[in-house]
């Protein structure tokens, strides 16, 4: 009796359920136990290998931004000086193709290969899981990360597509490869994908990449090919380099006007200056895609951030004094170049002589309330012998549209051999004393206008509406100045604010604190007078340079007796420190290194293995003063794979190349595992292959792409690296995530004279309901691009209709789940 029950035991044991799911799995082990444990243990070890591959994907990504990142040199005539050129560094990839290509290839990476081990593993026969993964990845990319970007952007921000043209190239291939999909397995070849279009299917991924690379290039509207915008603004501003010939990521001028603005705040150190201007730039610096995918992943498993994290001491330094208050995210940051008029129009005739640069005569206005308007220059550079058209728009600040100002939403014309027009803006004089209060005017092209007309640099002005009720308060705008010894004259700026009515004066007086009057600078007591309207005046103190090597020295200048009824402000002293030009050169320069080290802690391109360790072992990358809660537990989770994968060479080897072969093969390895356990998951709890696919498979492998888009929502300035790249990938792992399966399939079958045989079912079903839901999703995206209710962007706006376009989103995206499900199991009948 005994004898017989262990029989049925062992029996019973080794054939337990779902046991030839997998190629590799599953263990012999899981024999005994339940159903149900089982069914947890796969979800949780499904949920392990996403985070694997997302840190691996991180490696693989971090590989292609080196590999594409790479520049050559090129030689460029100098537009200031004849017969003399300009050499400078460019970068190898074309953005778009290395979107479409190497990009695509790195955030599909998990699905593509399912696709292809699935049909491999499978003898060459073709299954649900992969071809499904693609179709619900797609649908969960093109709905579910557009409803998270265009509610995540702060109301009433708004983030335009910059390079349209290729998304429009790259949406509609987006749409057509799902259709070619359909017809392929259901109307030219049911349930078979014969060999040539298997060929057809593979060779639309590259017809793809030079159709959108001829797009962005203008290639259909225009004979020329535009200059790169990179190669026009290194020509414009060569980057500066160290003293060991290595370029800097930023000019040392940018950093002394840094040093002014801030107002040499005594209480900081170098190091928390060079922190805080490093934090600036890495702000504002362009980032690619792939940088935004890497800062995703990192933020899922705690791993070290892309961007410059400050400590809390300086947190609130950056964010009252520093940092730019965003007001409506399509407009670029104001760099202001010298000598731009002579030089831009110069370069833009060499690029193109048909194209015309406008931009804002001033990038800051004021005007008197009691005046009651404002004028506001627009003016052209290069060509002018085209009409222009041209867009102004008013952003609130601190003044408010229809109580402080009239709202001005208005398309404008700038007719031939016309270089500039001036608008008025209506300012509302209430006779009501307000403090000081700005708004902003933004300038744009409308739709069509790229093509011969490009924006310079100052398209936000800033409008200042000064009260003038009130005679105003005076102050000193800065507390503390920093001089140079060799700068003839300290030149201080008095500021009149809360009004500007009358003729009123304030007196001012030097006093030494280190330094000595007649010696190392000249004494001052006088008055100055701010006639009615006036807002600001100039104190100029003569500075003596007497050529010895001296320590810093320090004298104040301070107000008294304020005369008109003026009263004065907080800052009634100021404390001019004069420096010596040898230590003044010295600070500088040592800043610009720690500043140049903190931004080569944001590259992602490792020099070692024992670099690679470090931040592995490290929770935030070795950052501990900036690590939240959410780091450790990310860490905590993720420290097997990080070490593990901390194997794989670093990218500074062989330019990346062998970084991203080697993470390639390794996702590879963790791919064939994810299909074995979602099919065992699957099978456990009841769900056929084709609904794991879209669902679970979908999300995990897509959950890194959803951070990067939001991060890239919320601080790129378009929302191409947003949204733009969605439609492109979708495409690519059409074509090449089953146009290369397919080959290899086709071609194997072709060699043994039988077809390939491909069941529509499901997937023609599913694709159908996707296709369905690309075209209302595109039309939303199409109808918020010109509706102006939705801010006349794809992303952002008003906060009622972006969040009513999130959740008309995220219906579709539960619409096509929940359709598929209802046809795979029987309740919608469909005969493909």
């Amino acid at each position: 009796m005994t004898d017989d029950f262990n029989s049925t035991a062992s029996f019973s044991c080794q054939k337990f359920k779902c046991s030839a799911r997998g190629i590799l799995l599953p263990f012999g082990l899981e024999a005994c136990m339940s159903i149900q444990l089982r069914a947890v243990l796969y979800f949780i070890f499904l949920l392990y290998l996403f985070l694997g591959i997302a840190i691996v994907a991180d490696i693989f990504m971090s590989s292609i931004e080196t590999i594409t990142s790479r520049r050559r040199k090129i030689r460029y005539p100098d537009p200031t000086e004849n017969d003399k050129y300009l050499t400078v560094e460019v970068r190898i990839w074309n953005d778009t193709v290395a979107n479409l290509t190497l990009m695509a290839l790195g955030s599909s990476s998990p699905e593509i290969l399912l696709s292809i081990i699935e049909i491999i593993g499978n003898r060459f026969e073709a299954g649900e899981l992969g071809p499904g993964t693609i179709v619900g990845s797609a649908a969960y990319n093109l709905l579910m990360i557009c409803a998270i970007c265009i509610s995540a952007i702060k109301a009433p921000e708004t983030r335009r597509i910059k390079l349209y043209s290729v998304f429009m190239v790259t949406s509609f291939f987006g749409f057509f490869a799902y259709i070619w999909m359909f017809i392929v397995l259901s109307i030219i070849s049911k349930d078979v994908v014969d060999l040539w279009e298997a060929v057809i299917t593979f060779l639309l991924f590259p017809l793809v990449v030079i159709i959108a690379f001829l797009a962005e290039k203008n290639f259909y509207v225009s004979k020329k090919i535009d200059m790169e915008e990179e190669e026009q603004t290194l020509i414009l501003t060569p980057p500066e380099h160290d003293e060991n010939g290595s370029p800097r990521s930023f000019r040392k001028n940018e950093l002394l006007q840094f040093l002014r603005d801030l107002g040499q705040t005594t209480n900081l150190s170098l190091e928390d200056k060079a922190q805080l201007f490093a934090a600036k730039l890495s702000e504002s610096m362009h980032r690619s895609r792939m940088q935004y995918r890497i800062q995703g992943s990192r933020m899922l498993t705690g791993g070290k951030s892309l961007f410059l994290n400050l400590p809390d001491k300086l947190q609130e330094i950056y964010a009252r004094a520093i940092k730019p208050q965003p007001f409506d995210g399509c407009f670029p940051t104001d760099h202001e170049l010298a000598s731009r008029k002579s030089t831009l129009s110069k370069i833009d005739m060499i690029d193109d002589a048909r194209v015309a640069i406008l931009e804002f005569a001033s990038s800051s206005y004021g005007v008197l309330e009691r005046e009651q308007r404002v004028t506001v220059e627009v003016v052209r550079y290069g060509c002018t012998n085209s009409v222009i058209h041209f867009r102004l728009d008013t952003i609130d600040g601190t003044a408010t549209a229809g109580e402080d100002y009239v709202k001005l939403s208005e398309e404008f014309k700038m007719e031939r051999g016309q270089q500039e027009k001036r608008i008025t803006i209506h300012v509302i004089d209430d006779n009501q004393w307000e403090p000081d209060e700005t708004f902003f005017v933004k300038l744009s092209l409308p739709e069509g206008e790229e093509t011969h007309a490009k924006l310079g640099s100052k398209t936000i002005a800033l409008v200042t509406i000064i009260n003038d009720d009130e005679p105003g308060f005076i102050e000193f705008e800065e507390s503390i100045t920093l001089v140079k010894e060799s700068i003839g004259k300290a030149e201080i700026k008095l500021v009149r604010s809360n009004g500007a009515d009358g003729r009123v004066s304030v007196h001012y007086r030097t006093k030494d604190i280190d330094a000595v009057a007649t010696k190392d600078y000249e004494p001052a007591q006088s008055e100055i007078i701010f006639e009615h309207g006036e807002i600001s005046k100039i104190i100029a103190i003569p500075i003596m340079n007497d050529l010895e090597a001296e320590k810093d020295e320090s004298f104040a200048v301070e107000l008294y007796d304020p005369t008109g009824g003026a009263q004065l402000g907080k800052h009634i002293k100021t404390v001019v420190t004069i420096i010596n030009d040898d230590d003044y050169k010295t600070m500088a320069n040592r800043m610009a290194s720690l500043v140049q080290v903190d931004m080569d802690k944001l590259s992602v391109t490792k020099t070692s293995w024992g670099q690679q360790f470090r931040d592995a072992m490290n929770v935030n990358g070795g950052d501990l003063e900036t690590a939240k809660f959410g780091h450790y537990i990310g860490h905590a989770l993720a420290f097997f794979w990080k070490v593990l994968f901390a194997l794989v060479p670093p990218t500074a080897i062989a330019g990346g190349w062998l970084t991203f072969f080697v993470s390639l093969i390794f996702i590879a390895i963790l791919t064939a595992i994810v299909g074995d356990v979602a099919a065992i998951f699957g099978c456990l709890v009841g769900l056929k292959d084709s609904i794991t696919a879209i669902s679970f498979v979908a999300l995990g492998t897509s959950l890194p792409d959803t951070f990067a888009s939001m991060i890239a929502a919320k601080n790129s300035k378009t929302a191409d690296d947003a949204i733009g790249n969605v439609t492109g990938s979708n495409s690519v792992n059409v074509f090449l995530g089953l146009g290369l399966p397919w080959l290899i399939a086709a071609s194997y079958w072709e060699s043994k004279n039988l077809p390939f045989t491909v069941k529509a079912g499901d997937l023609s079903f599913s694709v159908l309901v996707f296709s369905v839901c690309c075209i209302l999703s595109m039309s939303v995206l199409i109808i918020r691009r010109y509706a102006s209710v939705f801010g006349n962007a794809e992303l952002g706006g008003p906060v009622i209709p972006k969040y009513v376009c999130s959740i008309f989103f995220i219906c579709l995206w539960i619409g096509y789940l929940t359709l598929s499900g209802l046809q795979a199991y029987g309740h919608i009948k469909w005969h493909s």
